[in-house]
């Protein structure tokens, strides 16, 4: 595995994201320089706790514009970096009125980010942070079977998260494959399952939602819910591995953890904060009230599928 040198200069997109804010801690903490991308410099807030993320960092965090729907905002960015990590990626918390709203920034951001990387021609691989619902999570997907890195689900049964997850991997490797030699640069993948663990980032994402819910008693019940979960900490390691293994090139890796069902999220909860106050709900929601709940809450509606339902995954390669 490569040692980070003065000359390593990594770029990290969407670098104020919940998974991307502990990949450039971990970058920082191994001595790497790291350049982030971000939507704006203006929020001065944001800004100043990506800045502080590492304190002791040996080099200083530096932090560009550059957007996943302007395709000229990745050639700046990418511009003397040798590796790149593309965590960005649109994660709503509720199902989009249209779907194309989720695909196309995905899709297009990704290929967009690989042309600037091409270009570049100081890139030597690319790392793109993928998930689980690639491989077979959600409608469709058959549970009664452990998936490996060598499945994918079928776009057209998946919700718009999943899809545009999808897609945009599949572009990723359609591009890179269809590179002439001298443009080559490697590819590799991380597929991670629901993503837990402390927020750094200083604001709520999506994956800390289900957390949220709980502790705010937004209803007075948990929905039959299994996750396939991973402590986000473990996630940014793989794509710091995932980055200078020789043997990651070409390859995805299943990032997970164990299986929890919400229920047993609720209780731990309950359990930790009941003192402070909190009063979270432990009982599972009968189907035909969650079924009506579903009818005017998007963020339901989205789940339904996935009740009573187990996805199971092989974490062999990187364990």
């Amino acid at each position: 595995m490569a040692e980070a040198t003065d000359a390593t200069l990594v770029l990290v997109t969407g670098a104020g994201g919940f998974i991307a804010t502990h990949i450039v801690k971990q970058l920082q903490e191994e001595g790497y320089r790291v350049r982030g991308t971000v939507r704006s410099l203006e929020d001065e807030e944001r800004i100043k706790k990506l800045k502080e993320l590492c304190p002791d960092a040996k080099h200083e965090l530096e932090l560009v514009e550059a957007d996943l729907t302007k395709p000229e905002s990745w050639e700046p960015a990418v511009k003397d970096v040798k590796y790149v990590i593309h965590v960005a990626s649109p994660f709503p918390t509720q199902t989009p009125k249209e779907e194309s709203e989720l695909i196309q920034p995905a899709v297009e951001g990704t290929q967009a980010v690989l042309k600037a990387c091409v270009a570049a021609k100081s890139v030597k691989r690319v790392v793109l942070t993928s998930s689980c619902a690639a491989v077979g999570w959600g409608p469709g997907a058959d549970t009664t079977k452990t998936f490996t890195e060598e499945d994918w689900m079928e776009p057209e049964k998946l919700n718009a998260y999943g899809k545009s997850k999808t897609l945009a991997e599949k572009a990723a490797w359609d591009y890179v494959k269809e590179l002439p030699d001298e443009d080559k640069i490697e590819l590799a993948v991380i597929n991670p399952a629901y993503v837990m663990g402390p927020v750094i980032n200083g604001s709520m994402s999506t994956s800390s939602e289900v957390v949220k819910r709980l502790l705010e008693r937004e209803k007075p019940f948990v929905a039959k819910l299994n996750f396939p979960v991973v402590d986000v900490r473990d996630v940014a390691a793989a794509h710091i591995k995932a980055m200078t293994l020789d043997d990651a090139a070409g390859k995805r890796h299943l990032i997970v953890n164990s299986n929890v069902w919400m229920k047993e999220m609720a209780t731990i909860l309950s359990k930790e904060f009941k003192t402070q106050g909190y009063n979270v709900p432990t009982a599972n929601c009968p189907g035909p009230i969650l079924w009506l709940t579903s009818l005017f809450d998007r963020t339901i509606k989205m789940v339904m599928p996935d009740i009573g339902k187990v996805y199971k995954f092989d974490n062999t390669r990187v364990s």
